[in-house]
Formats: C-alpha cells, sequence, structure tokens
C-alpha cells in the first residue's frame, strides 16, 4: 500500500515540499525562497512562474532526500498562500502579469469606492470577509483594467484566474483542471459561503466576468492527476486548502471551539465552529474551514498582516540583528520593554482594525531605549495583535477555548510564546512539530485517499512539546494592552492624506 503523502507547501516566503509516512511524520523536506517585488509603495508581487518552478524542485527533491520512488507516494496535497491573484493566458499558459500578492494594497481606493456604493453589508453577507484589498477580487479586477487586452481576452473565454492553488494544479495537470477548493475560494470576496457557489451578484459588482473562476471542490478530492514527465509518473492530487485552513486541520482543530495561531509572514488565528458560520460584526471574518470528511465547516478568523516580516524588519531594515533566530536573544537581554510599543502596520492593518492606510509606528521612546527594548516590543506586538483577534473569537462565536495551539516558524521562539501567554492570559500550546500547514495538506490528501480513515484518526497523532502558562499578573496584563490600545490609535490612516 502507498503510505506515503507528498504535501506542497507554498507559502508567501518559501515554496516547501515534504514528504510524510502513515504516522504522520516528516520523511524528507525541502524549501526554496522566494523573491518578492515592491514596485511602487505598498505593492507586493512575486513572479507565477518561478513560484511554480521552485515548489516542482522542492517536490523533487525531498522525494529524491527520502529515497522513494513515485510509486511509493500516494498523494499529493497542497497548502497555498491566500488570496494572492494570478490570471492566465488559458492557451498559452502565460501569466498576463505578476501575481499580486495578499500583502499589496494597491486597490484600496477601488474598496473605498465599493464601500461608497452601500456593498460592504452584502459583501459581509454572503462571503462572511470585509471589503479589503487583502482578498482576491479586486487585485482581479485591477489586472482585468490595467493589462492591455486582458478586458477583451475575458470577454472571449481565453483567460483564467486562481490563486496558488489553481496556478499549481493548473500547470501539474498541464492544463486539464482549472479547480480551487472552498476554503480558498471563500478569500477571494466573490463565493457566497450561503450558497456555496460564486456569487454572480459580486461578480456583477466587481465587474469579472465568470469565464475566468475555477470550479470549486472540497478540500479532500480529486483535483487531478500531474503530468507523467514532472515526477516520473502521474500522481494524483487529492488535497488542497489555503494555508492557514490546512494548520488548522494539521493542529486537529476539528471540534467546534478549539482554535490555533500560525506565525508566519503575517500571524492567523483561526478557531473551528463546525457547521454555524459565525457573522462577525466587529473586524473579524468568516470563512470556510477544511473538512477531510466531506462536511461543510466553518471558522472565524482573525488576520493579521505583518507578525514574522517584522522581525525580518529588525534584520534587514534596522540591522540590530544578523538572523531572525537572534530577535530571541536581543529580546531577551532586558526585563520588559519600558514603555516601548512598536506598530508594525508596514502593509496596512488587518484584524479587527482592516485599515490600509495604517503605517509603521515606534512610540515611548526615551535617552534610555535600546535594541533590546525595541527588539522586545516588537514581540510583545505580534502577541499583542493576536490578542486582540482571540479576544474577539471568543466574544462572537460564544465559544471559550482552554489553550491557543500554535504554529509556524516563529513558534520556536519560546520567549514570544511566553510573552503570548502573558498577555493572552490563558496556556499557549507548541506542538511537537511546527509545520502543521504541510501536515494538514498531507492529512486532507492522505484522508482523500484512503490512507487514513477520517480525522478523528489522526486527533491521537497530535503532541505537545511544550505548554506556556500566563506568568504575569492581571494588573500588568491590563496596562500593556492598554499601551498597545494607544499606540495603534498613533499609526491608524497614517498615509491616507484626507484623514490629515
Amino acid at each position: 500500500m502507498k503510505n506515503y503523502v507528498l504535501a506542497l507547501d507554498q507559502g508567501t516566503s518559501s515554496s516547501r515540499a515534504v514528504v510524510f509516512d502513515y504516522e504522520g511524520r516528516e520523511v524528507a523536506s525541502a524549501s526554496q525562497e522566494l523573491r518578492q517585488h515592491y514596485p511602487r509603495p505598498g505593492w507586493v508581487e512575486q513572479d507565477p512562474r518561478e513560484i511554480l518552478e521552485s515548489q516542482i524542485a522542492t517536490a523533487r527533491k525531498a522525494i529524491g532526500r527520502a529515497r522513494l520512488s513515485v510509486q511509493d507516494i500516494g498523494a499529493i496535497g497542497i497548502a497555498n498562500q491566500r488570496e494572492t491573484t494570478i490570471v492566465w493566458d488559458r492557451a498559452s499558459g502565460r501569466p498576463l502579469y505578476n501575481a499580486v500578492v495578499w500583502q499589496d494594497r494597491r486597490t484600496a481606493p477601488l474598496c473605498d469606492e465599493l464601500k461608497s456604493r452601500g456593498l460592504a453589508d452584502r459583501v459581509q453577507w454572503e462571503t462572511g470577509l470585509l471589503i479589503d484589498p487583502y482578498f482576491s477580487a479586486t487585485k482581479t479586477r485591477w489586472i482585468l483594467d490595467h493589462i492591455e487586452g486582458a478586458r477583451n481576452a475575458a470577454a472571449a473565454g481565453n483567460l483564467a484566474f486562481g490563486t496558488v492553488d489553481s496556478w499549481l494544479i493548473w500547470n501539474l495537470t498541464g492544463g486539464q483542471r482549472h479547480v480551487t477548493d472552498r476554503s480558498n475560494a471563500s478569500r477571494t470576496m466573490l463565493y457566497s459561503l450561503r450558497s456555496e457557489s460564486w456569487h454572480d451578484g459580486l461578480l456583477r459588482d466587481l465587474d469579472i466576468p465568470s469565464s475566468v473562476l475555477p470550479e470549486v471542490l472540497p478540500s479532500a478530492a480529486s483535483f487531478g492527476e500531474t503530468r507523467a514527465d514532472i515526477f516520473g509518473a502521474p500522481l494524483p492530487i487529492r488535497g488542497v486548502a489555503g494555508d492557514q485552513q490546512a494548520a488548522l486541520f494539521g493542529q486537529t482543530c476539528t471540534r467546534p471551539g478549539e482554535a490555533k495561531n500560525t506565525y508566519g509572514t503575517g500571524s492567523f488565528a483561526l478557531m473551528f465552529t463546525g457547521e454555524r458560520c459565525v457573522e462577525s460584526r466587529r473586524g473579524l471574518i468568516s470563512t470556510a474551514a477544511a473538512d477531510g470528511n466531506g462536511g461543510r465547516g466553518f471558522a472565524i478568523e482573525g488576520s493579521i498582516f505583518t507578525t514574522g516580516s517584522a522581525v525580518k524588519w529588525l534584520r534587514d531594515g534596522l540591522g540590530i540583528i544578523k538572523t531572525a533566530a537572534d530577535v530571541e536573544t536581543l529580546a531577551g537581554s532586558v526585563l520588559d520593554s519600558d514603555g516601548v510599543f512598536v506598530v508594525p502596520a508596514f502593509a496596512g492593518l488587518g484584524a479587527p482594525h482592516w485599515d490600509p492606510y495604517a503605517r509603521g509606528a515606534i512610540v515611548g521612546l526615551s535617552g534610555g531605549s535600546t535594541g533590546g527594548h525595541i527588539a522586545r516590543a516588537t514581540l510583545e506586538a505580534i502577541a499583542l495583535q493576536v490578542c486582540d483577534v482571540v479576544e474577539l473569537m471568543e466574544d462572537e462565536s460564544g465559544f471559550r477555548f482552554g489553550e491557543l495551539r500554535v504554529d509556524g516558524a516563529a513558534a520556536a521562539n519560546s520567549l514570544l510564546l511566553q510573552i503570548q501567554a502573558d498577555l493572552l492570559g490563558k496556556p499557549v500550546v507548541r506542538p511537537s512539530y511546527l509545520e502543521t500547514t504541510a501536515l494538514g495538506a498531507a492529512y486532507l490528501a492522505g484522508i482523500s485517499a484512503g490512507i487514513w480513515k477520517d480525522s478523528d484518526e489522526l486527533r491521537g497523532r497530535w503532541r505537545v512539546d511544550r505548554r506556556f502558562e500566563p506568568t504575569i499578573t492581571g494588573v500588568r496584563r491590563k496596562a500593556l494592552r492598554s499601551g498597545w490600545k494607544r499606540a495603534v490609535k498613533r499609526a491608524l490612516r497614517w498615509s491616507n492624506e484626507e484623514a490629515g
């Protein structure tokens, strides 16, 4: 029996591939960094061909390092950076433009226009989302409006739109399948969670023809087979999910009220709400959850745009650390942040503020402030943003969870997780395997391929590495939370000239 699964984990900063065995253990992996391009302030792009080529290259390396043949691989699972938008020509497969990355803010004026037309309530009711440049719809509209010939080609049915999963599947299957899963579709601002289908009215509002859209499948389904020449033999693609829904599934948060936070380029806190779609009125979003059993699961989410990239800024921008891992030592060199607050709104602020015009700020500096204080304040900012959205999750869902499960590269930082537990006032639990995005994609594909029975079987495989308990007083916690809120107010709407 083919008891190995290949997970393709296509993220913002890198493409990664991991081979997992029947026990859910990593056998081998490979990764390759990706370049980001910033043609204008607030614009973020990537080369779609680099995304594809790097993902294929890492998959081949991972299989080779595992010393397996293609015949040993039972299925492929894909997890991908969400909302990032690609439009390509159906005949040639050529992208019309670079991938417009989820962090990109160029469509803020268009979003303002949509809000002025009174569409905010309908968008939220149908899609669970807020009108924001973060989501794919306005990015797609921008490409159609600004690339010569795109409108006519789309009207003739010659163009395909997709998030990164669709782009990968199209190319891996040799153009045979133009598909996505419901978790990725739910991030476009064009997919109705009510009807579980593309919404004709929103397509008209955005002036996007339905002919460009992919078919929507469950997260555990048959997405086609890879071309034989890519890996030496066809491999079935049996699981697909947006990276954060994949991480939620990889953390086995499959019972209502269970929650996780992923610390990546941004941070994304998700709570599984079962078959109930929770409608937020205070800045969270509703989204489709990945479900290995073919059900109609949902989650409520707080999307935070800048966390891990704030540490990267300490390294590349300020130059106060040499590697990202050094931030733990530098931040630990001081007892506290000494009144310094960092608001890392480099790409605006996501939940719960949704302000594309916010910009980064450092407040509370004194003559005694050091790089250590700024580093610690940066880690606190990561944790404080998570606190903001987790608190809202509990209020709006009605669920109270006893612990927050965490993952992602920065979850290796024990100081960050202790700060998180202190500021949250709840235990924070780090699993023994941190790359739960890839693991979730593998689990979805493995269930679909019959390697594992269902999500209940997988719950028994989840293991704890360390549990972080709160250690500070409630008074101290309240003071830090209050100072953070004051600092955020300084950063809101900073780049909007009309805001004065």
